[in-house]
């Protein structure tokens, strides 16, 4: 039995409504039989993948609205991964990928609840290769930029699963490696656009991020 603690939330993403089971709070942690550093994760960083955070309800929100018909569709580092139920529920062709394991038993989980058909889910490591993931027309993310080492691995790994016409749809909540990311998605061809973004979270106070979308339409250039 785990020894974590979870709960139920009601979310509202432009017309649909999801009922979503999250751990309680980032602050828990896995079951005492099952070390986190098994599946390379620290203890600090584990109970992230189990929380709504602002960011990823932006994403949801944006993609409540975007064209996704026939887009083949990512979302990486997905935690909960309610920007992909959302692709999934408006009938969008869509893959959840994490590094953490737990993702996937919390995805099947809210799947059931909110009475949908299956969504697949890919263990994903951006510094390894998976050349079963395959390619897309577009690639999600929120708040994925919070390392060092984020953006040139996040940009090498959107390289690797890259259609030759792409884009890229980043929910970043003013995180510093934004900047070198863009650098890297520009070296691989990439135009950016930035919008800023402002909404209220739901205990009141005020999210200031960037919407950032990239796009390429040349084809593919090896930048071995």
């Amino acid at each position: 039995m785990p020894n974590y603690q979870v709960k139920f939330e009601t979310i509202q993403v432009g017309n649909a409504i999801f009922e979503i089971r999250t751990l309680a709070n980032q602050y828990q942690y896995p079951e005492a039989d099952r070390a986190p550093e098994k599946d390379g994760i620290s203890a600090a960083l584990w109970p992230y993948f189990g929380v709504i955070w602002p960011s990823g309800r932006m994403l949801a929100d944006t993609m409540s609205w975007f064209p996704i018909a026939g887009k083949k569709i990512l979302e990486i580092g997905s935690g909960i991964a309610l920007a992909s139920m959302v692709v999934h529920q408006r009938g969008g062709d869509i893959i959840v990928s994490d590094y953490n394991p737990m993702v996937e038993v919390f995805l099947l989980e809210n799947i059931a609840l909110n009475h949908l058909p299956p969504l697949p889910f890919q263990l994903s490591d951006w510094a390894k290769a998976n050349p079963l993931l395959g390619k897309f027309d577009l690639i999600i993310g929120s708040d994925i930029l919070y390392e060092r080492d984020h953006p040139q691995l996040l940009a090498a790994f959107i390289e690797c699963h890259a259609n030759a016409q792409m884009e890229v749809i980043i929910v970043d909540p003013g995180r510093k490696h934004h900047r070198k990311f863009s650098r890297e998605m520009g070296d691989r061809g990439y135009l950016c656009a930035e919008e800023t973004l402002q909404n209220t979270n739901p205990d009141g106070t005020t999210y200031r991020g960037r919407l950032l979308t990239y796009q390429r339409h040349d084809p593919i250039t090896d930048f071995a």
